[in-house]
């Protein structure tokens, strides 16, 4: 049986990938991050399965990690427009540090391949600034817009992980993927993101009126996790070295379309009134995910209505228990930088 790493097992996409994983039966795998979860507490009755909570920013917790793995998930970053805004500073020490320590881990160790998340934001300025035709395809000049501006010190940390694995995977004798993910939804996503925003205002702010969209002709295409799932795995296991990967979907919608719909799922019936959004934020965003589908065999399964729909509802019931928006809750555009 195959032994796995994976790394940011705790975040959104990670657990299922681990959940995914366990489910299927066929490795031996070692789940770590800095948290823990419910679901890896549940996952942690296998037989093939190892927890370990740790602080990779540390290479002292390297050390708890075996010295062999024929798959490395590396997904371990801090993600979240708040947090960027926020905090720029930890947003770039910690995910370049994730990914210098784990390289010097390999370089003492044996990994048969790693798979790097990375994410669209790191050619966000590329569309804005030189008008490069969408569906963005992995060729795209990779590019940020002001250096000055916090928003993009995530977009930097990634950029910098895809090239430090790509260029030392022939020293270190690994091979690597990278899989650039796309505005990835699903149930229990977090609360740094838009869709759970917007749930979270109709929730709580029923009565504003006009209802505020932010961003209303911006554009976003929204993939349902169970995909990303099936195609961060298929990159694992059958992307060729070196190679990049888009794992999202192609449906295009504007976030006005977006708010409308959730407010129909949500019962409003308000007016609604465009509104600016986050400073630095892209206009459009939709990948060519041509490329995942000829090598990969990739195609997602969920259309975009049926993602947010899934996405909302576990929201809905969140809230409806007498839950509160955990860390990275809305906070409007306007009070951001304050």
């Amino acid at each position: 049986m195959k032994k796995i790493l994976i790394l940011g097992a705790s975040g959104f996409i990670g657990r299922n990938i681990t959940k995914y994983l366990v489910k299927r039966g066929d490795c031996h795998i070692t789940a770590a991050d800095i948290n823990n979860c419910k679901t890896l507490e549940e996952l942690n009755i296998s037989k093939n399965f190892k927890l370990i909570i740790s602080d990779f920013t540390k290479i002292e917790s390297f050390n708890l990690l075996d010295n062999h793995y024929d798959e490395v998930y590396h997904l371990a970053a801090i993600v979240g427009v708040n947090r960027t805004l926020k905090n720029p500073e930890n947003v770039i020490k910690t995910n370049t540090l994730l990914t210098i320590n784990t390289l010097d881990w390999i370089s003492k160790n044996s990994v048969g391949k790693i798979v790097f998340a990375s994410s669209s934001e790191n050619y966000a300025g590329t569309t804005d600034l030189f008008n490069f035709p969408l569906p963005t395809n992995e060729k795209v000049p990779l590019c940020i817009s002001d250096i000055k501006h916090p928003r993009w010190t995530y977009a930097v940390s990634k950029i910098h992980g895809e090239a430090a694995f790509i260029h030392s995977s022939n020293a270190l004798n690994y091979n690597c993927s990278i899989v650039r993910y796309q505005n990835i939804i699903g149930p229990n996503m977090g609360f740094n993101h838009a869709i759970p925003h917007i749930v979270e205002r109709f929730y709580f702010k029923n009565d504003e009126e006009p209802f505020k969209v932010y961003g209303h002709d911006q554009t976003r295409a929204f993939c349902f996790v169970d995909d990303a799932v099936v195609g961060t795995i298929k990159a694992m296991e059958i992307g060729p070295n070196k190679e990049i990967f888009h794992i999202g979907n192609d449906q295009e919608i504007t976030i006005e379309e977006l708010t409308k719909y959730i407010g129909e799922l949500m019962n409003f019936h308000g007016s609604f009134e465009p509104a600016e959004t986050y400073p630095g934020s892209v206009s459009r965003r939709c990948p060519d995910i041509t490329q995942s589908k000829e090598i990969l065999m990739y195609s997602p399964k969920f259309n975009w209505k049926d993602s947010v729909e899934l996405t909302v509802e576990w929201y809905k019931e969140f809230y409806s228990s007498g839950n509160k928006p955990e860390s990275g809750g809305f906070k409007p555009p306007e009070d951001t930088l304050k």
